[in-house]
């Protein structure tokens, strides 16, 4: 088997608006994270994903590009993030950007010229439609609320945007746009990124006859995009096409990874289908962030299925949480068992076959923050308020120590800080040998050090309904993990089991097997 970086890696992603702020602004910066490189060389994470840093109006926090190619003054300069590259690189660390070509800002100088007039040169780089005031084109729905059609009355047109009113989707049906595209992708590859994580990519082409999204018979939700089945706004076979040609451009680099995000009703048929060989290297499997039963079946099922479907012709990857979704953690604050709950979890994510993926904070076990509606930002929670909380929870300032304001910042910090941050941050964890932190960090540098988790089959192993276990191996070398989903004890001798004698990792301490699995424990094996 071949063995890429990226998929022997864990890979950590930092939103940069709350990793740490350099300049008392209370907004965090490249520079910022360059000061926080040791850390992250500490922890042992092989690869940085930064959410997009690039020139933006801040609408949708950076995700509303207005120039692809420069730094937003918010975050640094080009110079800056030319100095992160290096210093990641001399930490032997990679770094991975967030690229969001669905759509641009309305402050693009692209969209700029294409609202101009219906014969500027670039008046087909967007999705416009003839029709009437107050006449939508279809059905099709934003995903921060609301029709996702703009009228616009210099162009006496709509415009499609799937997102807010400020993010005009571009036509990928234009070659000039795919072109421009394709160079600002080697803009940065030529710089020596090491990567890309694509934003939505699953939704670059639409039906080209805009045909109705059909109605969820029976739904009513009050979120209005829920009630229809999103068939005709992504997931069009045309797409494929488009991360088959940004693979031919990435693969003349050397040691270079793409990473989708595919946010598709399909669940996983479809990240599959973009990360066959000749596409893109991984598309995120999320189906984990949606398992809300604490139980070993329903991970089990998700990873069965994905072994089945991937097997040796495509690399799995998995996350428990992202900027879009709620911490894992939070599900089990008012658990008596909460950290070893949070390490069965972490420790599944670490130890799987495919890429692993952690979003800041989660080492320290941090959970969603209330955001009182006076003080959210993001337009999902104010759009939808208060049926819905919108993704600040998950977006609030590292807790770096006990600090003012964690020291994230001198300033008052974009988002309020958790309340917890005196007790649960980087400092009091690192000098405490039993944190989650001090856990991460040990099952991460397990990983470093074997082969058989970074690149070796998986073979799962049934013991009882409550344990998901699995065998891990690659050439002389197997390993036996144990992830007890619940609060029973359990004696087992069958299987073979007590084979694996030695204790390679266990968050009880424990420092040889004899055949009891305690309550909520991992237990890694070897013979």
């Amino acid at each position: 088997m071949s063995r890429e970086w990226w998929k022997g890696a864990v890979i950590y992603q930092i939103y940069p608006r709350s990793f740490q702020d350099s300049n008392g602004d209370g907004i965090g910066d490249l520079r910022g994270i360059i000061n926080r490189l040791d850390y992250l060389e500490w922890l042992g994470v092989d690869a940085l994903w930064l959410s997009p840093i690039f020139k933006s109006p801040m609408k949708d926090f950076g995700y509303d590009i207005s120039d692809y190619l420069d730094i937003d003054p918010m975050f640094g300069t080009l110079d800056d993030f030319k100095e992160l590259l290096q210093k990641s690189h001399e930490r032997g660390m990679k770094v991975i950007v967030d690229q969001v070509y669905n759509h641009t800002s309305d402050k693009h100088e692209w969209f700029l010229e294409s609202e101009k007039s219906r014969d500027n040169p670039k008046s087909d780089w967007y999705i416009w439609v003839d029709g009437e005031k107050d006449k939508l084109p279809n059905n099709w729905y934003a995903y921060f609320g609301g029709p996702a059609w703009e009228w616009n009355e210099t162009r006496q047109q709509y415009y499609l945007h799937l997102f807010v009113k400020e993010q005009p989707d571009l036509n990928w049906r234009n070659p000039e746009v795919v072109k421009a595209v394709m160079d600002s992708i080697k803009f940065w590859l030529d710089m020596g990124v090491d990567g890309f994580r694509f934003d939505v990519v699953n939704m670059y082409y639409k039906d080209e006859r805009l045909r109705d999204d059909p109605k969820v018979e029976g739904r009513n939700s009050p979120i209005d995009y829920h009630n229809y089945y999103r068939v005709f706004d992504n997931d069009r076979p045309e797409t494929l096409l488009a991360v088959e040609k940004i693979n031919d451009l990435v693969s003349q680099y050397n040691d270079r990874v793409t990473i989708g995000e595919v946010g598709s009703p399909m669940g996983t048929p479809a990240y599959f289908q973009y990360s066959m060989p000749g596409r893109l290297n991984m598309a995120f499997n999320f189906e984990f962030k949606e398992i809300t039963d604490y139980s070993a079946k329903p991970y089990r099922d998700k990873i069965m299925e994905t072994e089945k479907l991937f097997q040796s012709v495509a690399w799995p990857s998995y996350v428990l949480g992202n900027h879009d979704s709620s911490r894992f953690p939070t599900k089990f604050k008012n658990k008596k068992n909460k950290d070893k709950m949070v390490q069965v979890l972490a420790t599944m994510l670490l130890t799987l076959r495919g890429t692993p993926f952690v979003y800041y904070g989660e080492e320290l076990g941090m959970e969603d923050v209330e955001v009182p509606f006076e003080k959210m930002v993001d337009p999902e929670g104010i759009n939808f308020w208060p049926k819905a909380k919108g993704r600040d929870p998950e977006r609030t300032p590292m807790q770096w120590d006990d600090g003012y304001n964690a020291s994230f910042s001198e300033s008052e910090p974009w988002l309020p800080l958790s309340e917890k941050y005196k007790e649960n941050n980087v400092k009091n964890q690192q000098n405490n040998p039993d944190s989650m932190l001090n856990y991460y960090k040990q099952v991460i540098q397990l990983r470093k050090n074997s082969n058989a988790i970074k690149f070796g089959a998986l073979e799962l192993i049934d013991i009882h309904e409550n344990i998901l276990s699995y065998r891990r191996k690659y050439e002389n070398e197997e390993i036996l993990i144990i992830l007890n989903f619940s609060e029973e004890q359990f004696t087992t001798d069958d299987l073979g089991i007590l084979d694996y004698k030695d204790v390679v990792l266990s968050n009880y301490k424990r420092e040889k097997f004899e055949g009891c699995i305690a309550s909520n424990e991992v237990l890694i094996l070897k013979k």
